[in-house]
């Protein structure tokens, strides 16, 4: 299964030029433009709103390289989940509500790694939730079996997932579950947690990913 494809900017490509000769445009703005189009046509449609310049800092080889990109949670409503893009990979960002939050310990019994003991987050993050803050759940969006991407099922005992089911992230490739902190279920093909990256808080509403607390 293939993530959704996300980045940080979208070109809408404008109607014709105004009528002129073509001896009246200059040839350097000619391949200025012709270049801008050949961007225009990578850029997928899926692409947020934002101005272009934002998508050039960092650059694209140096988001490649893994540099930290930071995420805006200023408008992650309670039970949403923002993704973001780093080293290729999505990241997500999930605001849990207290009643997520009041799961996780419930779930202990069935899960592999309940307490975290696998080194797949930064020391800050072995805690019950995995996590800086415990109502933002910051992790890779990569099954840790085949490296598919989960599917983010917040509802609680769905017909689909059973009624024992408190949220959390289905893998529909090979059945992987997860809860709401990315721990793995017992019993399927996963057998691991999803990875924590490394992230920190610039503000209340900005996480850096990528990057530990004064390393940015």
């Amino acid at each position: 299964m293939l993530w959704p494809h996300v980045g940080t900017m979208a070109i809408a490509s404008g109607g014709p030029p105004n009528h002129m000769s073509a001896q009246a445009v200059d040839k350097g703005r000619r391949r200025v433009l012709i270049a801008a189009t050949s961007v225009v046509g990578a850029v997928g449609v899926g692409f947020a709103l934002v101005p272009f310049i934002a998508s050039m800092n960092p650059s694209a080889k140096a988001r490649a390289a893994g540099a930290p990109v930071e995420a805006d949670i200023s408008k992650l409503e309670p039970g949403a989940m923002l993704v973001v893009k780093w080293r290729g990979k999505p990241v997500w960002v999930v605001s849990r509500t207290p009643e997520m939050l009041a799961a996780l310990p419930t779930l202990d019994g069935e899960l592999a790694d309940p307490a975290s003991e696998v080194p797949q987050q930064p020391a800050y993050a072995k805690n019950p939730t995995r996590a800086v803050k415990p109502n933002y759940w910051v992790g890779v969006g990569i099954c840790t079996h085949l490296g598919c991407s989960p599917t983010y099922r917040p509802d609680v005992a769905p017909e689909d997932l059973g009624p024992a089911w408190k949220g959390g992230f289905f893998c529909p490739c090979h059945g992987s579950r997860f809860d709401l902190a990315g721990r793995v279920y017992k019993g399927v093909p996963a057998p691991t947690n999803l990875v924590v990256p490394q992230h920190t808080y610039l503000s209340d509403t900005t996480i850096l990913v990528g990057a530990d607390k004064g390393a940015a």
